[in-house]
């Protein structure tokens, strides 16, 4: 059994900066395949980003793509996600995720993993 804990969310200004950050107990993250999703009111839970184990691979969501990046960190064991120039749009609820992995690959779909963190809110208002 994994258990992930997010940290880092609230509330910031246009163009402002957070870091969440999702602490991984009960396996090495380096055997996981990890993900940020997102989910705003009366909206899908989406990709936001993601990282195969050791970070083979790592993909973003288009929108996101050059003000969010992922890492993780295997000695804290934990996964964080950087947000840089926030804007509106990123104001959701973001949730870490994670999966067992052997061979390295990026997953996309939220089916796919396995664990989930409770959710942190992260609301971007001037």
């Amino acid at each position: 059994q994994v258990l992930l804990t997010e940290s880092g969310g609230g509330l910031a200004t246009p163009g402002e900066s957070l870091t969440l950050t999702c602490v991984v107990d009960g396996d090495e993250i380096v055997n996981l395949a990890m993900g940020w999703f997102r989910q705003a009111p009366g909206k899908e839970r989406e990709f936001v980003a993601g990282a195969s184990r050791n970070e083979h691979i790592i993909d973003y969501l288009p929108s996101v793509k050059g003000r969010f990046t992922i890492s993780t960190d295997n000695i804290k064991n934990i996964m964080s996600l950087r947000m840089n120039n926030l804007n509106r749009a990123d104001t959701a609820v973001y949730y870490c995720a994670a999966r067992p992995q052997n061979q390295p690959s990026l997953i996309y779909t939220s089916v796919a993993y396995e664990y989930w963190g409770q959710g942190i809110q992260v609301t971007v208002a001037p």
